[in-house]
């Protein structure tokens, strides 16, 4: 058991949790925070709590942030928002198919800029790197982001209202395949299945594993049952509520059974057959 507390470096952006140590952030306050290039200022968005997890491999809050760390914050946003203005002018005179979409600075001894951009293939910008190092006086690196890192990147908003899960919290993509909205009965419609960076939204990976559970348990559409009120036949699946709709044969009407209601006298019909064989 210790305490943690959650920060961002940008608005609605990732968020990083962090072991307060002995001080006690509030919400909004302006936090150092341990990386490799040195101490960056970000913003406490969930104060200090105690919580049943171990955190022992969490980084340590270097402390409050001071006016001089906010200055220095302040000196390099600006020159973030410089070189992304340098970026978009050399790209539109240089006629690349770029789209730039974020951009990261480091001061030092040996100032980099690193500018990630998305584009509809590979691009040969060997010309506009030395012309954005002549403009930002440093090292220019580029770096072609892919449709999903583009999203975890600029952040937005999804289809049920909330943050996108990449901006706020995945770490990593899993593989999200379109046998996994088949499985759960989505519309096969790339308009209702697809997130804001136009693949299968992650989520789609969240549920998967109950739909499995219950598909492997459960009796297939098609299969005949028996329920409290007659026998008839599976016609479909409800898999939030763990049960199955039945078209009875007495009168053609369905009726939602539970799944243990039907998998039960299936499964001493199944016994029952193994005994006598």
């Amino acid at each position: 058991m210790g305490m943690l507390c959650a920060v961002t470096f940008n608005q609605y952006g990732r968020l990083f949790y962090l072991d307060p140590g002995e001080f006690q952030p509030q919400v909004g306050q302006k936090v150092l925070v341990p990386t490799d290039d040195g101490p960056e200022v970000a913003e406490c968005v969930w104060a200090a709590q105690w919580v049943s997890d171990d955190t022992s491999g969490f980084p340590k809050m270097l402390g409050l942030a001071g006016d001089d760390d906010l200055d220095r914050d302040k000196q390099l946003r600006a020159r973030k928002a410089e070189a992304q203005v340098a970026a978009r002018k050399l790209i539109r005179e240089h006629q690349l198919p770029m789209k730039v979409v974020a951009v990261d600075h480091v001061d030092g001894s040996s100032p980099q800029t690193t500018i990630y951009f998305t584009a509809p293939h590979r691009v040969d910008f060997r010309s506009l790197v030395r012309d954005l190092g002549a403009t930002l006086k440093c090292r220019v690196e580029l770096r072609q982001l892919s449709a999903r890192d583009s999203a975890r990147v600029q952040g937005g908003i999804g289809s049920c209202g909330r943050d996108l899960c990449c901006a706020t919290f995945l770490t990593d993509f899993e593989p999200v395949t379109i046998r996994m909205a088949k499985d759960q009965d989505l519309p096969l419609n790339p308009l209702r299945i697809s997130g804001a960076c136009g693949r299968l939204m992650c989520c789609l990976k969240y549920e998967h594993p109950l739909y499995q559970d219950f598909q492997a348990s459960a009796p297939a559409v098609g299969e005949r049952v028996t329920t409290d009120e007659g026998d008839g036949k599976v016609v479909a699946h409800s898999v939030p509520r763990d049960s199955v709709v039945v078209r009875l044969d007495a009168d053609g009407s369905r009726r939602v059974c539970p799944k243990a209601s039907v998998c039960g006298s299936r499964k001493l019909f199944e016994d029952r057959y193994q005994a006598s064989s």
